[in-house]
C-alpha cells in the first residue's frame, strides 16, 4: 500500500537535484499544516489578537486614493480596527451570515458548476479532451494548455472553474501525470493574470485609475485601455514558453509515473466509463448537437448584447467591454454555454435520455463541493475581518511610503513596486484594491522623474500576479486544492505550494528581467 503522508517522490534512479529536496520539504512541511479550515480558525485568533495591539497602538494612515466607482481623489484616514472590543465583537457576531453569502467566489462556484457539472456527466467533457489529445501533437500540449489559461483571464473565473479540471483530465488520456496538467494551468490562469492578448473588463478600470493619477500633475495627458498591450503581447509569448518548460523539465520529473492503481483517486471524467462511453457514431452525434446548441445560445446573447441599445450593454455608455451588465455576469453565460452543449451532447449520443438525467447530473456537480463550501465559510470570516481591522490598507500605504521617500532612481522604483505589490498580493488579493492606493502615490511620482505611467502600471501587473497561486486568500486557492484531491487523496496546501513554487520563482525573475529591458530599450508599452 503507498504511503500518502509522504512527498511525491519521481520514479529515478537519480538522485534529487537540490531544487528537488527543497520542494520535497516544502510539501512535506506544508502538508502538516492542520486542516485549512482549522488553519483559518487559527488565523482568526491571531488576526484578533494583532487587530487589537494595531489598535491598542493607535495606528493610524492618511492617504490619497482614487475612488473606482467615482474616479475622484479622496483624502483618506484609516485607523486599525480591533475585533476584541465591543463594535468588533458584534461585527463578528451579526455578519456571520452576511460575509458567506457576500463571499463572491461561493456563488461563482456554485452557478458555474450547475453549467459544467451537466456537460461533464453527460460526457461532453471526456469527449472534447480526446478531441484535444488527437489534435494537438504531444509534445504541444503544455504549451496549449497554458497558452489558454492565460487568455481564460479575459472570462473572469472561467480558466479556474473549468481549464484547471479539463487540463488534469487531459494529462490523464494520455498517461501523463494529472497533477503536472493541473499545475500548467493554474499558472497560466493566475501566475499570468495581469496580462492578456485581449482587453479584460479590469482593463478599462485600471486604465481610469491611472488616468486620474495622471490627472494630479497635468491633466492633458491620458492613456488608453491597450497602453499596456505591446508589453502584455510579449509577456504572454516568453511566460506561457517558460511555464510550459518550467511543467515539462521540473514539475512532471518531480512527480513521476502516473499509476492511478496506487491508491490514488481516479480520473473523476473516467467514472462509468464503460456505461457513458458512446459508439463513435453516437459520438459524433453529440457533438453535432452540442455544437448546435452552443450556437443557438451564443445567438441569443449576441442579440441581447451586439445590437446598439442592447440590454447587455451599459445603458448610459452603451458599452459592451468593460463596465457593462454583459462583462458583469460573464460567468452565466459561461455557465448556460456548458448548460446547453451539455445536454446537446447528452441527447445527441444518447447519455441524457430524460430530464432526470440531467437534473441529477446539476446535483450531482453541487454534492461534490460540499467540503469546498465548508471551507469557503471559514475563509469568507476570515476575508471579512482582515477587510475589517484594516490592516492591509495600513501596510500598504506605510510600504508605499518608504519607497516613495527612498529618493532612488527611476529603475529601482519600478522593481521596488513589483516588490511591494508582490508581497501585499499574498494579504490583498485582487487587482483593483491596491492600484487604487498606489496609483496616486507612484504614477506622480513617476512623472516627476521622466517615466511614463504606463511603465508604472506594466510594473504593477507584474507584481500582482505570481503570488496568486501560493496566496490562501486567493478565493480559488481552496478549490484547487479539492481538484488536486481527486488525484492524489494525501495532497494539501504543501502539495500545491510545492507544486507552484518554481512557477513563482521563475515567472516573476524573468518578467521582472523583461520590464527592466523594455524600460531600458525605450520599446513602446502599447498603443
Amino acid at each position: 500500500m503507498t504511503d500518502h503522508s509522504k512527498p511525491i517522490q519521481a520514479e529515478s534512479t537519480h538522485e534529487h537535484g537540490v531544487l528537488q529536496r527543497v520542494l520535497d520539504g516544502i510539501e512535506r512541511v506544508g502538508n502538516k499544516i492542520p486542516h485549512p479550515a482549522v488553519l483559518f480558525v487559527i488565523l482568526i485568533g491571531f488576526l484578533a489578537v494583532l487587530s487589537h495591539l494595531f489598535y491598542w497602538s493607535g495606528a493610524t494612515v492618511t492617504y490619497e486614493a482614487i475612488d473606482p466607482d467615482t474616479d475622484q481623489l479622496e483624502t483618506m484616514t484609516t485607523s486599525a480596527q480591533s475585533l476584541l472590543t465591543g463594535s468588533g465583537i458584534r461585527f463578528m457576531y451579526e455578519n456571520a451570515v452576511g460575509n458567506f453569502m457576500d463571499f463572491t467566489a461561493l456563488g461563482v462556484v456554485i452557478v458555474a458548476m450547475l453549467g459544467v457539472g451537466v456537460a461533464e456527466s453527460s460526457g461532453l467533457i471526456k469527449a472534447l479532451i480526446r478531441k484535444l489529445v488527437k489534435v494537438a501533437p504531444p509534445k504541444a500540449l503544455t504549451y496549449i494548455i497554458v497558452f489558454v489559461g492565460i487568455l481564460s483571464s479575459v472570462a473572469a473565473d472561467a480558466g479556474y472553474l473549468v481549464l484547471i479540471p479539463l487540463a488534469a483530465s487531459a494529462y490523464v488520456a494520455v498517461g501523463r501525470h494529472p497533477l503536472a496538467g493541473l499545475a500548467a494551468s493554474f499558472a497560466g490562469v493566475a501566475a499570468v493574470f495581469g496580462v492578456n492578448l485581449l482587453v479584460k473588463p479590469a482593463d478599462g478600470i485600471l486604465t481610469e485609475i491611472t488616468n486620474d493619477a495622471i490627472h494630479l500633475v497635468d491633466p492633458s495627458i491620458s492613456i488608453s485601455i491597450t497602453a499596456n498591450w505591446w508589453f502584455g503581447a510579449a509577456s504572454v509569448v516568453m511566460l506561457a514558453v517558460l511555464c510550459a518548460l518550467i511543467t515539462d523539465k521540473i514539475i512532471e520529473p518531480r512527480l513521476g509515473t502516473w499509476r492511478p492503481e496506487d491508491g490514488t483517486a481516479p480520473d473523476p471524467n473516467a467514472e462509468d466509463a464503460g456505461e457513458r462511453e458512446p459508439a463513435p457514431e453516437a459520438n459524433a452525434r453529440g457533438l453535432k448537437y452540442a455544437l448546435w446548441a452552443t450556437l443557438a445560445t451564443l445567438g441569443v446573447f449576441a442579440l441581447l448584447a451586439l445590437p446598439p441599445g442592447a440590454p447587455l450593454r451599459n445603458p448610459e455608455t452603451h458599452a459592451l467591454i468593460g463596465d457593462s451588465p454583459f462583462m458583469s455576469g460573464l460567468i452565466v453565460l459561461i455557465t448556460l454555454v456548458f448548460f446547453a452543449a451539455g445536454v446537446g451532447y447528452g441527447v445527441g449520443a444518447r447519455t441524457f435520455k430524460s430530464t432526470t438525467d440531467v437534473t441529477s447530473a446539476m446535483e450531482k456537480a453541487i454534492a461534490g463541493l460540499a467540503g469546498l463550501i465548508f471551507l469557503l465559510f471559514f475563509i469568507s470570516q476570515f476575508v471579512a475581518y482582515f477587510s475589517y481591522s484594516n490592516l492591509a490598507t495600513l501596510v500598504a500605504v506605510k510600504l508605499g511610503d518608504v519607497l516613495e521617500s527612498a529618493g532612488v532612481g527611476a529603475l529601482p522604483l519600478l522593481i521596488g513596486l513589483v516588490v511591494v505589490t508582490l508581497i501585499l498580493d499574498l494579504f490583498l488579493s485582487g487587482i483593483i484594491p491596491k492600484w487604487a492606493i498606489f496609483a496616486p502615490v507612484f504614477v506622480p511620482l513617476f512623472l516627476r522623474l521622466g517615466v511614463k505611467p504606463e511603465a508604472g502600471l506594466a510594473a504593477y501587473r507584474v507584481g500582482d500576479s505570481p503570488f496568486n497561486v501560493l496566496s490562501p486568500l486567493m478565493p480559488y486557492f481552496a478549490l484547487i486544492v479539492t481538484f488536486a484531491k481527486r488525484y492524489q487523496r494525501s495532497a494539501g496546501v504543501g502539495t500545491l505550494v510545492a507544486l507552484m513554487m518554481p512557477y513563482v520563482v521563475f515567472v516573476t525573475l524573468a518578467w521582472i528581467v523583461l520590464l527592466v529591458v523594455w524600460e531600458l530599450t525605450g520599446l513602446p508599452w502599447g498603443f
